[in-house]
This record gives C-alpha cells, sequence and structure tokens, in this order.
C-alpha cells in the first residue's frame, strides 16, 4: 500500500509512503517489512514515539538501501509491560491473542495462568491455554481436569509436544489467521513450540539479523513470524511480567470472564469481593457455580497487587 500522510513538516507532500509492518527491533533500528515482502533496516524520525513489533506504519527509502519511519498508524490492540522508572513500555501491537503456555515440568504456576489471562481480557485480547511437554505425563488426569476449567468458561485449550509432534495441528487452526504472542513462566518450552510451529525460524533470524549487520544469533528482541498455514507469531523471549500495573480491582474482576454476569448483583457497587456482605461472586463460589481455585487465585492477584 502506498499513501501519503497529511502535515509532513515541509516534507514534498506529493511523494508516496509505503506501508510496513514492524517485525523486530535490530540493533538502534528496526526490521520493517515493505509492500512486496522484502525486509529494510529503517530508522525512525525524531519524536516519534515507540515503535514496537507488529505495528503497522508509513515509512521512506533513504539512502544505502535503508529506510525511515514517518508514522505509527492507528493500533487495534497494545500490550504492555512495566519498566524501569515507573514507565511503561509496549511490548508488541495489533495482536488478536495471548497463547499462555504451561508444562508439567516447571511445576505449572496457575496463578501466572490467571494473571496472564485477565490481563489479556482487559485489552480485549483473545486466550488460548497450552499444555506442553505432555508426552512427559504419565498420568494426566490432574492437569485434563484444571484445563476442564478453563475450557467450561470458554477458552480454547490444547495439549501438545513440540517434540513428538502431539496436538500440534490442532494448535495451528487455533493460530491461523490471527496474530498472537507465546506467554509463560521460563523452562515451558516456548522456544521449542515455536521451533515446531516455524519450520524456518532460525533462517529467519539469521536474515534479519544480517540485514541490521549485527551478525549471526545476536537478536534476542521479540519477532514476527508469518505463519506457514497463515496468521502471524510474536516470539518474545523477554516477556516475563505484563498487564497489571495499569489495572485496578475492578478490572481484575472483570478479567475473570465468569465472574462478569454477576458483577452487577453484588449488594454493593464497591464490593471488593472478598469478605463483603451480599457479594455475588462468593455466593457462586459456595453454590460450585465458580470454581473455588480460581476464586482463591483472584483473591491472591489482589493481594500481589495490594489492592487488599
Amino acid at each position: 500500500m502506498i499513501t501519503t500522510p497529511p502535515g509532513d513538516d515541509g516534507r514534498n507532500a506529493a511523494a508516496p509512503f509505503l506501508e510496513g509492518l514492524v517485525l523486530s527491533h535490530l540493533g538502534q533500528g528496526l526490521a520493517v517489512e515493505g509492500p512486496d515482502g522484502s525486509i529494510v533496516l529503517c530508522h525512525t524520525r525524531r519524536q516519534l514515539g515507540s515503535v514496537t513489533v507488529g505495528d503497522r506504519v508509513l515509512w521512506e527509502p533513504v539512502d544505502d538501501g535503508q529506510g525511515r519511519v514517518e508514522k505509527i498508524l492507528p493500533r487495534r490492540s497494545v500490550l504492555t509491560r512495566p519498566a524501569h522508572g515507573g514507565r511503561i513500555r509496549a511490548v508488541a501491537a495489533n495482536l488478536d491473542q495471548i497463547i499462555i503456555v504451561v508444562a508439567p515440568e516447571p511445576m505449572p504456576d496457575w496463578l501466572l495462568v490467571d494473571q496472564y489471562a485477565a490481563a489479556s481480557e482487559h485489552r480485549s485480547l483473545k486466550v488460548c491455554i497450552v499444555i506442553n511437554k505432555i508426552d512427559r505425563v504419565s498420568q494426566r488426569e490432574d492437569i485434563e481436569a484444571t484445563l476442564k476449567t478453563y475450557g467450561d468458561i470458554g477458552y480454547p485449550c490444547h495439549t501438545v509436544s513440540a517434540r513428538t509432534g502431539e496436538g500440534l495441528t490442532a494448535l495451528r487452526d487455533t493460530l491461523n489467521q490471527n496474530c498472537s504472542l507465546l506467554a509463560g513462566q521460563s523452562g515451558v518450552g516456548k522456544s521449542s513450540l515455536t521451533n515446531a510451529l516455524l519450520p524456518g525460524k532460525n533462517l529467519r533470524t539469521r536474515e534479519l539479523s544480517e540485514k541490521a549487520g549485527l551478525g549471526r544469533h545476536t537478536t534476542t528482541a521479540a519477532m514476527l513470524y508469518h505463519l506457514p498455514e497463515g496468521g502471524d507469531l510474536i516470539d518474545s523471549p523477554g516477556v516475563a511480567v505484563f498487564g497489571l500495573a495499569q489495572m485496578s480491582a475492578a478490572d481484575v474482576a472483570s478479567g475473570y470472564r465468569e465472574f462478569r454476569e454477576l458483577l452487577a448483583h453484588c449488594q454493593f457497587n464497591d464490593c471488593r469481593h472478598l469478605q463483603d456482605k451480599g457479594c455475588a461472586i462468593r455466593a457462586a463460589v459456595d453454590e460450585g457455580r465458580i470454581s473455588p481455585a480460581r476464586y482463591e487465585r483472584f483473591s491472591k492477584l489482589l493481594d500481589k497487587m495490594h489492592l487488599v
């Protein structure tokens, strides 16, 4: 797509800009995919603001086969995380869904799963839960029972093995035509899962590194890859915590999707859903309509955020 943005500070208004997709940060520049699929190393004009992986931008060619990003196009979503000095840093833009990955080893951190899910719900992102390394589990009953809790409230759930390929076909169907990001605790096999889903990942990473003049195996920032079956996958090794910094206690409660239709039925508008009188959420837990384990993790999240 070729277009011309308004108000270009003296630039020739008739000269066209190219629309591009930010694939990664490379050194001090950006790897931008142009309309023809080629990759161009771009720098940004001053005072443009923070550009992140997944952003659609307008850019123009400059000297030495490189480019300059002139404008960030409107985002349909943006995922952020806390940064140093109390700042908020964009992790990825224009996402459709978060793929939350857990594994039998290390012990699944379901509190982290709920944290990611609530943060994703707050940003209107879809959520999918994946158990990787399922080939290492001899007794699946406990894991499948926990997954059923999430499946019952509408989350797609998959048991997969990056090593054997079990479950990958169904997972690919969930990823198809979506822009997805993998998230999960360290050691759950996100890298091996990404490699299984993206057969050409290492070659693509090397191509981007060489484009930036960084050599091989030097890019550790988030990268966007096109899936063979359709859709995009953002591999972001540094994403450990995201989402809760800008959320209130009410936002967290609304992020638990099974709570939502009950929130208006609490006796008090400022109900915290803990020990409050007339709480519809607690009543639903007592009646077995809400998972006690999920509710317990909700209260732990509030405590973690110092909201209780």
